[in-house]
């Protein structure tokens, strides 16, 4: 989620429409990753008792939200906005993509 917020959030202050486009491309595909992460803990979590739920340690997450997706951290912070950057300058946000995509040398 925070990679497909970064690169569409990025795409604004982008001046060239091509880098724009190409931002546009990368939030998008980012975004069906997110999708397939949130299917894959739904089949493996639909047909969980509450009581399995518990056992596993996901009471807590359970009694907030059931069997609902809600993207959190291991820790059980929610995502939000503070775990992606768009800073508004183009060197800026595409280094801090290449960082935040492990490309930097």
């Amino acid at each position: 989620m925070g990679a497909s917020m970064r690169y569409l959030s990025q795409r604004y202050a982008m001046p060239y429409k091509e880098c724009k486009a190409v931002l546009t491309d990368i939030g998008t595909e980012e975004l069906a990753h997110l999708e397939m992460i949130a299917a894959i803990v739904h089949q493996l979590t639909r047909n969980l008792t509450a009581e399995q739920l518990v056992e596993q340690g996901f009471g807590p997450y359970y009694t907030d939200h059931t069997t609902g997706i809600w993207p959190q951290s291991a820790g059980g912070v929610p995502f939000n906005a503070c775990e992606f950057q768009s800073k508004g300058d183009v060197i800026t946000d595409l280094h801090e993509n290449m960082a935040a995509d492990g490309t930097t040398a």
